[in-house]
């Protein structure tokens, strides 16, 4: 039986910590619409807690999942981070404001973003949030004061790496000029590659590259497509070879798939056992 683990993709690193190509997002432990309790909070932290053991040792949340739902359950499955989950490496984000089910308004006052930042240490139960994301950009307050204030609290110690997420090739010039910029995540994946040039830029820059809901398909799994056709050469999903073409297409990328299944997580740690070759790679790049 193939051995499934994370690790067999490489590693990618930033300050003291490690961490494997392959993350794992929370997004999906909150009930509907990213709000609420957890279903089934139990399995949810043996989700989490398999993660770990399959090699996955970079989880992704944000302040606005549930609100807080998704951080309280990190905690309960890795606080303290010693022993076995002393190299996990956790991502947060901070930006949004939440009115109920599937409802987020930016907000980057700077007073609101160090509330925020705060809310996240005590929900996570950390000391530092090893990368902070500035969910988005409010367009109502300055870049300077936004990038900024987070940088201040990097250099309290609060926040030890800071990233962006949805922006364009601008915006992480115009953030450049507060703070270091190590971190951008997107939408990206094989059936949406609006943001290629950010991609590109990331890999130019050396900027980890995060696509968020990375398994997408969609008509381009139907029967007959080169990702169904590669599915079956490969004994694997369409989602499977979604995920392994991402992994393929640079080494910065970083994909975070989600899910609050056992199952399902073992098959998307799985998808790291499929080594497309260039051929296959090109087929896919040629979808459209």
């Amino acid at each position: 039986m193939t051995e499934v683990n994370a690790n067999k993709v490489g590693t990618l690193t930033l300050g003291e910590k490690t961490f494997s190509r392959l993350g794992y997002g929370a997004m999906q432990l909150p009930g509907k619409g990213v709000w609420g309790p957890s279903e089934n909070p139990k399995n949810a932290v043996m989700v989490l807690q398999r993660a770990v053991e399959l090699g996955v040792n970079f989880i992704d949340t944000a302040d606005a999942y549930g609100p807080f739902t998704s951080n309280l359950l990190i905690r309960d499955a890795f606080a303290p981070y010693k022993g076995e989950y002393k190299n996990v490496f956790i991502s947060t984000k901070v930006g949004f404001t939440r009115q109920g089910p599937d409802k987020w308004i930016p907000v980057g006052r700077p007073e609101y973003l160090r509330q925020e930042v705060e809310m996240n240490l005590r929900t996570l139960g950390v000391d530092s949030i090893d990368l902070l994301f500035l969910h988005r950009i409010d367009p109502k307050v300055s870049v300077a004061d936004q990038i900024g204030e987070l940088a201040k609290m990097q250099q309290e110690g609060k926040i030890k790496h800071i990233g962006l997420s949805q922006v364009s090739i601008n915006q992480i010039q115009e953030a450049s000029k507060y703070a270091k910029i190590e971190a951008v995540q997107n939408l990206y994946n094989v059936t949406n590659r609006k943001d290629e040039n950010v991609l590109d830029y990331c890999e130019t820059h050396q900027i980890i590259f995060v696509p968020w809901f990375p398994l997408a398909t969609g008509a381009l799994a139907k029967p007959g497509s080169v990702l169904d056709g590669l599915a079956k050469k490969y004994q694997a999903s369409p989602s499977q070879i979604a995920l392994a073409w991402l992994l393929k297409r640079s080494p910065v990328i970083l994909p975070i798939p989600g899910t609050s299944n056992l199952d399902h997580l073992e098959q998307n740690v799985a998808a790291t056992n499929v080594k497309l070759t260039d051929e296959d790679v090109k087929g896919i790049n040629d979808l459209k």
